[in-house]
């Protein structure tokens, strides 16, 4: 079991760093911005959220990686909740997105809160609030006051998230472009903790690393071995955990997993290859 010191410490830090992908908004962000304007926001979104999760905790992941998936473009305004048009391919339209799940307790949210103060709370502040009520971890505060964005497109999913298969040095620079420095990237990177993942998006990392056949060499060879047992060639269906043994536990148990060489994603095994993550 992890020390509760350290836990409380990576807590905080994950607090401030979600604050920080809030800069967009921040002028205008507090705790409790809906306390006088629409009181019940709060507890309906958490006896939602919770009431969802209890039915589907697998769901908790999703929520959390949808708003990670938000705030990385265009900050935390619900882009990545519009609907593609005839004249416009959506965020959520994009390739990095078509896996997202989790917008029917937002939908059932933002419904329950219409009904109790209609034109009051964003979806990004519900969205927000949602992630944090879904995983099984730890409570953050969250500042509310964002304003939902108008301006949704699918190219910038592509220019602006991080994928699967960056670098460390990549990844430092997708972080640095959003105001967030390499501890943030380390810190941030722990919503791994939680959650599955589907052999395409680590396969290459066991049988092509560098388009020659050859798996990462990054990785410990055992968990390749066991990996590729799971993970055929071509297997688009079966799904891994990327926590191994607490995958809908929000812990500490990322970094030990990172440490043993066992990171399911080329941007988790990369942290190894950099003295800060590294520490």
């Amino acid at each position: 079991m992890a020390n509760p010191k350290s836990l409380s410490v990576l807590f905080i830090q994950l607090t401030l760093v979600l604050i920080l992908l809030d800069l967009s908004n921040a002028q205008s962000l507090k705790l409790g911005f809906y306390s006088t304007s629409c009181p019940p926001a709060e507890a309906i979104t958490k006896k939602i959220t919770t009431q969802f999760i209890y039915q589907a905790p697998s769901l908790a992941a999703p929520l959390l990686r949808m708003h990670f998936h938000d705030c990385f473009v265009r900050g935390c305004e619900a882009s990545v909740l519009l609907n593609s048009t005839n004249n416009n391919q959506a965020e959520r339209d994009a390739i990095p997105n078509l896996s997202l799940r989790g917008f029917q307790v937002i939908d059932a949210v933002k419904a329950a809160i219409e009904k109790a103060c209609p034109g009051v709370v964003s979806c990004a502040d519900i969205l927000a609030l949602a992630a944090r009520n879904a995983i099984n971890g730890p409570f953050w505060p969250i500042p509310t006051g964002r304003r939902d964005g108008k301006i949704s497109i699918a190219a910038e999913v592509l220019t602006n998230l991080p994928p699967f298969f960056f670098n460390v040095t990549q990844l430092k620079a997708s972080f640095a472009s959003k105001g967030l420095n390499i501890k943030d990237l380390a810190i941030l990177s722990r919503g791994h903790t939680i959650g599955i993942s589907h052999c395409p998006s680590f396969s290459n990392g066991l049988y092509n690393f560098t388009g020659k056949g050859d798996t990462d060499p990054k990785m410990d060879q055992n968990y390749i071995a066991q990996s590729k047992k799971k993970c055929k060639p071509g297997d688009t269906t079966t799904i891994v955990q990327i926590d191994p043994g607490s995958s809908k536990i929000f812990d500490t148990d990322y970094y030990t997993v990172v440490s043993k060489r066992r990171g399911l994603f080329q941007s988790d095994a990369t942290f190894l290859t950099n003295s800060t993550t590294n520490a």
